[in-house]
């Protein structure tokens, strides 16, 4: 137990320390990141992950842009079950190309979201900070235009999680799942 808290405290240091300098990638097309991307790796030490992380797979993101530079962001994960789990925000843009900022009503937390390695009509990784109650966690996202991802984009989808503070068994390339239908 105690060597588990050591642990991830010393990873909450690196987080913070990491966190601050990450920023997005140069030269961001709002336009080029409109579409569909599925949801391929996950990666962060928050509980409620490490909770429940064998039991997450693939979902699809649609990310539109608004007349004014923001970004709908619209999820969904088929369960089990058959039934579809969703979730929306809207993400503001800021005064930093390639950074937005929103508050989830669902987990009552603030988010700071980069995206920080893009090739358009391949691979997203996304980097946010999200904050509850004056305490930060990091949430990588490796988004993909398609269900496959090389060994080389798992391999830099991880280096880029680890360096920014997320213990290796917390950095998950999510298994395949059937998609969602429209809503």
């Amino acid at each position: 137990m105690r060597t588990a808290l050591l642990r991830m405290l010393t990873a909450l240091t690196c987080v913070l320390a990491a966190c601050a300098d990450i920023t997005p990638v140069p030269d961001f097309s709002l336009e080029n990141i409109a579409g569909k991307w599925y949801m391929v790796g996950f990666a962060t030490n928050a509980q409620w992950f490490v909770n429940h992380k064998d039991t997450m797979k693939m979902g699809t993101a649609k990310l539109a842009p608004t007349d004014i530079g923001d970004l709908d962001l619209a999820y969904a994960t088929l369960n089990a079950d058959g039934t579809c789990w969703r979730m929306t925000h809207l993400a503001k843009k800021t005064d930093t190309p390639g950074r937005f900022t929103f508050h989830s009503q669902v987990w009552n937390n603030d988010n700071d979201m980069r995206f920080v390695d893009v090739v358009y009509d391949n691979y997203a990784v996304v980097h946010t900070i999200k904050t509850k109650e004056g305490v930060s966690e990091v949430l990588n996202k490796l988004y993909s235009r398609t269900s496959e991802i090389s060994a080389d984009l798992q391999q830099k989808f991880t280096q880029f999680s680890l360096d920014t503070g997320v213990l290796a068994e917390n950095i998950v390339i999510l298994p395949k799942n059937e998609e969602c239908p429209e809503a």
